[in-house]
């Protein structure tokens, strides 16, 4: 399972603290191994946040190997590993990079493949023994237990880009339900528990201690097994278990299950009449999944706030609300067909993935909400992608895949680059292309290689220009016009040229001429940093407009603004705070009105309870130039709970009735200054605050 990179096509103003997020170096190292199978049996005990498992794992030799390498939760200890034919293997234990190396005495060639059995337990209670530093990806406790792929719950290769085979036996207290990737066969009740053996002592560097030869797993009193199997070749590494409320529906051939929190029972129906139109409109437009089934499922907010596997959609309890937001819902289910059926090769390709999926999003808004919402979209992408502009996204292998730079490029980028290249090919090359790439590649990985010769055989042109120009390069254009009106015998004639600062740019531009009457478009071979333009119009010319339709990615104030605030919270949710002050005070020397820059500074002070600062920043905001439209409703909200902290409770009131009255229900706004209205905001001591 994979998980999505944080929300950004709408920033929203609750603020939210991870801490740095680091993957381990490892995760770059070149693939030795490839894992084709794996059997897995395990039991979640919520009451002592346990996980016992046995797993026997199928592989493959890429080159010539002494030592299979495996990732695997620090938390998570092996008990006993041997080979095929059950003899005791030694292993070392690698924490630093969540590793177990594991020695093969009669070494494997290339090629060639083995099982290995790897039994293994521990507790996964919290987030600091996580792959991902400080975030909790995999957990087992009391009402809902999920071990995600990204967590590396069991022994991993290739995270990302391996796919494989899985059967998987989950056993979990009565009365719970699991959700996993495949065919399930029916729940059964397990024996009686049986003796736990005492685990092997696990050493960080060093050899283990030979391991028992039979071991045993336990099964919980009374409890169920769910066995789930996938046997096409994907990512169908992730458990869901808990109490959930659940809906079936059958609509445009699809079999849909919703499982919801009770609190949730109500969303239900939209979220499956939404789910089901998202599904059918990717598959008129990408063709049929790997499966007609889909699991949508709610998971808690303590992790990512959304996550796909084979089958799964799941989102956070956060990402639930009245107002269903059907954007991260196409993201997730649109991930069926860009990371389940096609995958990317390698880092480096991840944006065949993560990029697609965005856009995918982005096609259905355009489908379900119109140009205008297509529109606003797009500029959302346009933020991301220039966030982080100072690495090319050829060279993003190097990056930590959960690191802010690496989301904004695979994800924003990735996508703007699609919205690009449809604009150069047109709409019906670039669509067959899609189809193609989707048929050619259903169940394999695939390159940026691939895809690019596809895309060329569908145009008629090579366009290796294209794809060296915004994948391996970093950068974009800022365009000015520069032009002179002349009068013609059948109207105007305007005579320009469209300058750049970026000498080796090339890309198709529109002019849009806006007259006394109708306006004139015309398409203009931008070349160089100077390229001449010629166009007649019957009424006189009144403005010229470069790229209106927002085609192609460029600089902008703008953009510049919202990029510095991006690049902020993207080190707020490290932990850096100084250096996300620094990245504010860029967007206000690019735009001193900027209500958002201000209410991002505001929410620093508030995080540091430096309420005086604080709230002199949120009046900053609330004076600024009102964009976007929720900073004024939150910035009152906010205010009033620094007035309550400070026990000046009239002047509280008085910002959660001014809230109110904007009558902006962005996020819950509404439902928040009513909550404080009645009753007086606390500072919760424990919490992060802001929430």
């Amino acid at each position: 399972m994979h998980v999505a990179p944080r929300s950004r096509r709408r920033v929203l103003p609750l603020l939210v603290c991870v801490a740095a997020l680091a993957l381990p170096a490892a995760a770059a190292d070149r693939a030795r191994l490839r894992v084709d199978d794996y059997q897995i049996e395990a039991e979640l005990q919520p009451k002592t946040h346990r996980l016992i498992a046995h797993t026997r794992v199928k592989f493959t030799a890429l080159e010539d190997l002494s030592v299979a390498s495996f990732e695997l939760h620090n938390a998570l200890r092996p008990t006993r590993i041997a080979d095929a034919e059950g003899h005791a293997l030694s292993a070392e234990r690698i924490t630093q990079d969540n590793s177990i190396r594991i020695a093969l005495p009669s070494g494997l060639t290339k090629d060639a493949s083995t099982t290995l059995q790897i039994d293994y337990e521990g507790t996964l209670s919290s987030g600091e023994d996580s792959p991902v530093q400080g975030l909790k990806l995999a957990y087992v406790g009391d009402d809902t237990s999920y071990l995600l792929y990204t967590g590396r719950w069991f022994p991993m290769s290739g995270y990302g880009t391996n796919r494989f085979t899985a059967t998987m036996k989950i056993t979990v207290p009565a009365g719970w339900t699991v959700i996993g990737s495949g065919a399930q066969g029916s729940a059964a009740a397990t024996a009686p528990a049986r003796p736990v053996k005492e685990p092997l002592p696990s050493r960080a560097r060093g050899r283990a201690p030979a391991p028992a030869p039979e071991p045993q797993l336990p099964a919980l009193q009374g409890g169920k097994t769910f066995t789930f199997v996938w046997d096409k070749p994907s990512f169908p590494g992730t458990i869901i278990a808990g109490k959930f409320e659940e809906s079936r529906s059958n609509e445009v051939g699809l079999n849909l299950r919703v499982f919801f929190k009770p609190a949730h029972k109500d969303l239900v129906s939209n979220y499956t009449e939404t789910a089901a139109r998202e599904f059918q409109f990717f598959t008129a437009n990408l063709g049929p999944p790997l499966s007609n089934s889909l699991n949508i499922v709610e998971i808690p907010d303590d992790t990512v706030p959304s996550a796909w596997a084979p089958e799964v959609a799941a989102m956070s309890s956060r990402a639930l609300s009245g107002k269903l937001n059907y954007r991260l819902l196409a993201n997730t289910i649109a991930h069926q067909w860009w990371g389940a059926d096609v995958s990317p090769a390698s880092k480096s390709d991840w944006w065949l993935s993560d990029g697609f999926a965005r856009y995918a999003e982005a096609r259905y808004v355009e489908s379900a909400a119109g140009e205008a919402a297509f529109n606003e979209a797009i500029k959302d992408l346009e933020v991301g992608a220039l966030a982080y502009d100072t690495v090319p996204l050829s060279s993003v292998g190097r990056l930590d895949p959960f690191a802010p730079e690496f989301q904004a490029l695979v994800t924003d980028k990735g996508a703007i680059i699609l919205n690009m290249l449809r604009w150069v090919i047109g709409d019906a090359a670039f669509d067959k292309t899609v189809r193609t790439f989707l048929q050619q590649y259903t169940g394999k990985p695939a390159t940026v290689d691939d895809f690019r010769k596809i895309a060329e055989q569908n145009y008629g042109q090579q366009l290796t220009w294209f794809f060296s120009q915004w994948i391996d390069s970093t950068g974009a254009p800022e365009f000015k016009a520069k032009y002179t009106v002349y009068r013609v015998a059948k109207g105007f004639r305007v005579v320009g040229e469209i300058a750049q600062d970026l000498d080796l740019f090339r890309m198709p531009v529109e002019l849009k001429i806006d007259t006394d009457g109708q306006s004139e478009t015309k398409r203009v071979e931008v070349a160089g940093t100077n390229s001449a333009f010629q166009v007649e119009t019957f009424g006189k010319p009144r403005r010229i407009v470069i790229d209106p339709d927002n085609r192609v990615l460029k600089n902008s104030t703008e953009l510049k603004v919202r990029a510095s605030i991006m690049r902020g919270q993207g080190l707020v949710e490290q932990g850096d705070l100084a250096a996300a002050l620094q990245e504010f005070q860029k967007a206000l020397d690019a735009n001193k009105h900027s209500s958002l820059a201000h209410y991002r500074i505001a929410e620093v002070f508030f995080l540091q309870k430096n309420y005086q600062a604080a709230a002199n920043a949120y009046r900053e905001s609330l004076n600024g130039d009102g964009e976007p439209r929720w900073t004024e409703v939150w910035s009152h909200i906010q205010l009033g709970k620094i007035f309550d902290v400070t026990g000046q409770r009239d002047r509280a009131t008085n910002e959660y009735r001014q809230a109110l009255q904007t009558n902006d229900n962005t996020q819950g706004a509404m439902e928040e200054a009513r909550k404080y209205l009645s009753t007086p905001y606390q500072r919760k001591e424990a919490a992060k605050e802001g929430e």
